[in-house]
């Protein structure tokens, strides 16, 4: 009984050698089984590479001064997205403005002016009228005329003209009565929203936003959008205030809407803190973002494998040199990688401007994942163990019960012994005597 017990001891121990060198196999095959928070860093350059697939496929960008340069052109401003930056030019009649007529003749006994000089001045004020749905206008001697997208000389010169044969050298002033067209409408968080006539002399989004008030609050997360012609761009306020470049000319019908939204970016990974944090300011740059995430974790970050998740226009992907055939969509999905462990690549990150709901990963080192899997393997040693020390003590209790004097037990398996074979040919039964 105690021998088939022993027994027992050394093939459970060679089973938990197997299981041993099975696990190291897997461990060499790349199955990870131990937790962790995100992707190592050679799964994510590993999918980018296409040598195994990706849920999403996405483009990797190490982070290099070029790259930050391309980036910086292409940061969102005003300027870039609306091509028509001119200022506002000579107003000009839409359809449901009133128009206002004055016409004057040399002397009296005129078209317009009776004999007897009732009126001052010899002069007489058409009724106002509004520019009807076809664009027109009727003025009396004059005829039908059109006004729809005419200034107010051109429609002046079109009456004179008109008038020169029939009244006294006739002079014209042609006025806006009642302006409803050429409107800009500031909306959302200012003090007093409206639509307001668009101004003969230049006028800047900063101009037209003090028109309406100023904004509610002077903080950082206000954004200014401005929808023109069907294309809408926005920018935060500070970007208005701090980059003239961004503070374009307002022009007729622009639609000006102030909002609020607080910038923010996530951290994943092994770094200080995890979470969601606001950028506290109107712009900040990736060296700030790392630093209000609280660095990197000096027991577990890898500084050479930073990653930060974004999704780029195919026209900025194109200038990253991304080949983005194999993508679909304006949006293409790029994974930039900062090495921390280089020391100008803090230079980098110091101009690389974040941008809103940007992901910061930072990936595990190498030997933080080995230390990992050995802590498994101990605990699966450990797990097989257990059994074999109970069996053990139970061994050694039984044998001291027995009395046979000993409680050593050897596991120790027994060397192999082999016996040589000799070639010398056996005599056959029954063969002759030389």
């Amino acid at each position: 009984m105690l021998d088939d017990l022993g027994t027992l001891i050394i093939i459970a121990q060679q089973t938990c050698g197997r299981i041993v060198v099975g696990l190291l196999a897997l461990s060499c095959a790349g199955c990870i089984i131990t937790p962790g928070s995100g992707p190592l860093a050679t799964d994510v350059r590993t999918a980018s590479e296409g040598l195994e697939p990706a849920a999403l496929p996405y483009a990797l960008v190490k982070l290099t001064p070029e790259v930050v340069e391309v980036l910086g052109r292409y940061t969102p401003r005003l300027s870039s997205a609306f091509a028509d930056r001119a200022p506002t030019k000579a107003f000009r009649f839409g359809i449901g403005d009133t128009v206002s007529i004055t016409i004057f003749e040399s002397a009296a006994g005129g078209l317009f002016t009776s004999d007897a000089g009732v009126r001052a001045g010899n002069f007489v004020t058409v009724p106002n009228q509004a520019v009807d749905d076809k664009g027109y206008i009727a003025v009396p001697y004059a005829g039908t005329l059109r006004a729809l997208g005419r200034t107010p000389s051109e429609i002046r010169d079109d009456i004179v003209d008109r008038l020169k044969g029939r009244a006294l050298e006739p002079q014209v002033v042609v006025a806006v009565a009642e302006q409803n067209t050429s409107l800009v409408s500031v909306l959302g968080d200012v003090r007093a929203a409206g639509r307001f006539r668009a101004s003969p002399a230049p006028e800047r989004i900063i101009d037209a936003i003090a028109r309406a008030g100023g904004p509610i609050t002077h903080g950082y997360d206000i954004w200014v959008s401005l929808e023109r012609k069907g294309l809408r761009a926005s920018v935060p306020f500070g970007a208005l205030m701090y980059e003239p470049s961004n503070n374009i000319y307002v022009l007729p019908n622009d639609v000006i809407y102030l909002y609020s939204q607080p910038q923010t970016f996530v951290a994943f990974g092994a770094s200080g803190l995890q979470g969601q944090f606001k950028f506290d300011a109107w712009r900040i740059s990736l060296a700030e973002a790392v630093g209000k995430q609280g660095g990197m974790n000096d027991g577990l970050a890898d500084p050479s494998s930073v990653f930060l998740y974004r999704g780029e226009t195919r026209e900025v992907a194109k200038q990253l040199g991304v080949d983005c055939t194999p993508f679909k969509g304006p949006i293409i999905p790029i994974i930039y990688l900062i090495n921390f462990r280089d020391p100008s690549g803090y230079f980098l990150a110091q101009t690389f401007e974040m941008r809103n709901k940007d992901v910061i990963y930072t990936s595990n080192s190498a030997a933080v994942e080995t230390t990992k899997f050995l802590n498994f393997l101990r605990t699966i040693m450990a797990t097989v163990n257990d059994p074999i020390i109970y069996a053990t003590n139970a061994y050694a209790l039984k044998a001291a019960t027995a009395g046979t004097g000993s409680t050593t037990i050897i596991t120790t398996p027994q060397p192999i012994t082999t016996t040589p074979i000799t070639t010398t040919p056996q005599p056959v039964i029954g063969a002759a005597a030389p």
